[in-house]
């Protein structure tokens, strides 16, 4: 007897399967039905297809004049009721176009919950002898957080230790902004 060894199991890869051939005769029923082949001319070229007409280059648009800013005024008299109750750090961000619910945030700090419910009060105060009604107020029972919402601006009278924690200018960094005082 020879001596015979055995081959070694080869590593075989599968394979995809073969695409199967396109399928000849009329369409399914549901498929949708082919174009048809653009007339031969002779000699056997296809007719040559007609050029698209280009239409000419409109000039551009010219730049749309500065809308009126009629919320920079709100934030400003916002700012000045806050610093008529001694509030600190009095910050407007100009967010338009970074949010779509405000165009600023007047941003101020009270040292006390007192306080905070006194600036407020003054901003809702002033605000309503200007007409300007609020859309909302959040946080007033707390004092350590106060938003007061006006639609376009909205006030934010924090407490130190929470305007240090929540960082409002930090989250809106690209935000210019402007220090009242």
């Amino acid at each position: 007897m020879a001596n015979k060894k055995k081959a070694a199991p080869s590593a075989k890869r599968s394979r995809p399967p073969a695409k199967k051939a396109k399928r000849a005769g009329p369409p399914r029923k549901g498929a949708p039905a082919r174009r048809a082949a653009p007339p031969k001319r002779a000699g056997g070229k296809s007719a040559p297809k007609a050029a698209k007409p280009v239409a000419p280059a409109a000039p551009p648009a010219p730049a749309a004049p500065p809308q009126p800013d009629e919320a920079r005024p709100t934030a400003m008299l916002i700012a000045r009721a806050a610093l008529d109750k001694k509030a600190e750090d009095v910050t407007v961000l100009d967010v338009r176009g970074l949010t779509s619910y405000a165009d600023y945030f007047v941003v101020a700090t009270a040292d006390s919950e007192r306080q905070a419910g006194a600036i407020a009060d003054a901003v809702e105060q002033t605000m309503k002898a200007q007409g300007v009604s609020k859309v909302g107020v959040e946080g007033y029972e707390g004092g350590r957080w106060i938003l007061v919402d006006y639609g376009d601006v909205v006030a934010h009278v924090m407490n130190r230790e929470s305007r240090g924690f929540y960082d409002l200018e930090g989250l809106w960094a690209d935000a210019p902004r402007f220090t009242v005082s």
